[in-house]
């Protein structure tokens, strides 16, 4: 992941706070504020090798209870004062917790609900967290895997946001000593695979864009950019495609969503 030292950087939702300790530790940026959903207590019951006090002690903000769908969460949260938001491995928990949030949502399927925390995420990103001068960037980290590659991040969780998508880069979590992803739930680590850091701006970026990737199936009508298959050049394979059990379901999958964003 690109993260300059001289960046005001902001994590959301760092479950045992490990990744925000590893940036703390190794990278040492400007500003550093790390966000948990959890309450305090929430945290180090759940974790047992919770980071909490470790950053604490290093006069790192901590915010706990913090929902990045919610602004009313963020009352201690300096506003318009970051130039690198990060959101790793989002996912919309499955516990009581959320049982209002879903409700007041009417979110429906998980892949919708998920996508809305992404689509909120951005939009607060580029509206109250990022700063008018500063580098306008949001990062989402998520794994290259079913369900996770079936929320088409880069490109429907940015409709209706100035917020676009500028490429991605390998999530290598070698390159963050000390952090261990966890389930969003439990005091249990993540199966390491595959993953991806998707980059977002709402500014021209040249030069970081230069040091991404920009798919095939992003903005080239030979290929279907929901399943993220092609080249497909005729028209009987795209029938055949447009038939198929893959594309059938993530045609689904996107009726849901436009019909969230346009209730």
């Amino acid at each position: 992941m690109l993260i300059d030292k001289q960046w005001r950087v902001l994590t959301i939702g760092d479950g045992d706070l490990s990744f925000s300790s590893s940036i703390a530790t190794h990278i040492q940026p400007k500003t550093l504020v790390a966000t948990v959903f959890d309450s305090s207590v929430e945290l180090i019951q759940k974790y047992t090798n919770q980071r909490l006090n470790e950053l604490l002690d290093a006069n790192i903000s901590v915010l706990t209870c913090f929902d990045v769908t919610d602004a009313t969460t963020w009352q201690h949260l300096p506003a318009k004062s970051f130039d690198l938001v990060i959101f790793q491995f989002p996912l919309v928990p499955n516990n009581v917790s959320f049982q209002q949030h879903q409700k007041n949502s009417e979110l429906g399927s998980s892949n919708t609900m998920n996508r809305w925390l992404l689509h909120r995420y951005l939009k607060h990103c580029f509206e109250y967290f990022l700063a008018a001068d500063g580098q306008r960037l949001a990062v989402i980290t998520s794994k290259d895997v079913k369900p996770y590659r079936q929320w088409a991040i880069e490109s429907s969780i940015t409709q209706g946001l100035p917020a676009q998508y500028i490429g991605q880069a390998p999530f290598n979590v070698d390159e963050f000593a000390g952090y261990q992803v966890r389930n969003v739930d439990r005091d249990k680590f993540v199966k390491e695979t595959q993953a991806i850091s998707y980059f977002y701006s709402d500014q021209e970026q040249p030069t970081l864009a230069a040091k991404l990737t920009m798919p095939n199936y992003c903005n080239n009508e030979h290929y279907c950019a929901m399943c993220r298959v092609g080249p497909i050049e005729n028209t009987s394979d795209w029938l055949a495609h447009n038939m198929s059990k893959r594309h059938r379901q993530m045609s689904e999958y996107e009726t849901q969503w436009q019909r969230r964003l346009n209730h």
